[in-house]
């Protein structure tokens, strides 16, 4: 029974009940003022519809899945507007509306497939589109302007706007591909013994699917898999378990002739900068240091941190991409209680290798 339920569930991986929520709210704010803002924008419409019936569609996409491809700004008012052009280029050229219809949705495939810009609710217009032009006799290419694209347009800044709020990344940009740092033609750490980007192409190429993800987030997700199994098989291993305690800092009123005197007997690359309280306020390199002699405050650049329960192998990723090599581990008020450095999870990893 539990599984006929889930076989009728709705399919939106990493969704929850909240995000759904949300959605919901989206759409109605979304749709009522894209009417609205286009009623005040246009009051002489006349019979001309304020807001077209696929933005509907298109507004599902934009508040229930932000990060899908087919869900981004261009997708929306590019897929749109050139569907809505096909949809009246065919309308007039092709003067049986049965066979327009079919002509016009798939010549819109095909041309925001090829602009990169493909969306569902493109098809309902090229569809809408041409039915607008033979009712009409009169449609023009202006309609895919005004209304489809203003339309589409408008629902757009209004999602912008909406997920500054839900948090959810919108515009999405795509989990940037590993780095080769220092201009080498070795692969980056993190993938030269895991998952790569060959390997998601191979089995994309296996499956002969199409996936409602874009291809870099796929990647990432793979990989961040990958990281969570090994660390359930290997065990817990906690930030507080590995770090070390006895943390060398620099007070934030310090001189930098002060930091590079204490980077020198200390044998450092880095230090972390507390204020008199012992809250860390950022954090010292070596190269901020160059230069006239003047305060910490000054050359101090924000540290990366974590909390001594959070997962040591969560970090995995972030000490093995060549630019960062230690995450400040603080409580609860910003208090530096440790350091997490790439050594340190080195070590730990081997341990738990040989058991």
């Amino acid at each position: 029974m539990a599984q006929g339920k889930r076989q009728w569930a709705p399919a939106l991986a990493g969704a929850t009940a909240l995000d759904r929520a949300f959605a919901g709210l989206g759409a109605l704010l979304g749709i009522g003022l894209t009417g609205y803002i286009s009623s005040r924008a246009i009051p002489e419409a006349g019979m001309m519809p304020l807001i077209v019936a696929p933005v509907g569609a298109s507004s599902v996409l934009l508040f229930a899945v932000p990060s899908s491809p087919l869900a981004q700004p261009w997708s929306i008012v590019g897929g749109n507007v050139l569907s809505g052009l096909v949809g009246v280029a065919v309308g007039q050229s092709v003067g049986d509306p049965i066979l327009a219809t079919g002509v016009a949705v798939g010549l819109a495939i095909l041309v925001m497939s090829l602009t990169r810009c493909l969306h569902p609710p493109g098809g309902a217009v090229a569809l809408m589109t041409v039915m607008a032009t033979h009712q009409s006799h009169g449609a023009n290419f202006f309609y895919a302007f005004n209304p489809v694209g203003a339309n589409s347009l408008i629902l757009v800044g209004l999602g912008w706007i909406f997920h500054r709020f839900t948090r959810h990344s919108y515009p999405h940009v795509a989990a940037a591909p590993s780095r080769r740092l220092h201009g080498t033609q070795d692969e980056p750490p993190q993938t030269r013994g895991g998952v790569r980007a060959e390997d998601v192409d191979a089995v994309l190429a296996d499956l002969h699917e199409a996936f409602d993800i874009d291809r870099d987030d796929l990647e990432r997700l793979v990989q961040q898999v990958e990281l969570r199994v090994f660390q359930r098989v290997t065990g817990p291993l906690a930030c507080g378990d590995i770090m070390s305690k006895d943390v060398i800092s620099i007070d934030l009123d310090a001189t930098t002739a002060e930091a590079r005197k204490l980077m020198r007997e200390r044998r450092l690359r880095r230090l972390p900068v507390i204020d008199r309280f012992g809250v860390l306020a950022g954090m010292v390199t070596a190269n901020d240091l160059i230069g006239d002699d003047v305060f910490v405050s000054a050359v101090a650049k924000p540290a990366l941190v974590a909390k001594a329960d959070r997962p040591a192998l969560n970090f995995v990723a972030q000490l093995s991409d060549g630019r960062a090599h230690e995450f400040v581990v603080v409580d609860d008020g910003r208090r530096v209680i440790g350091l997490l450095t790439q050594t340190d999870l080195l070590v730990a990893l081997a341990r738990q290798a040989a058991g």
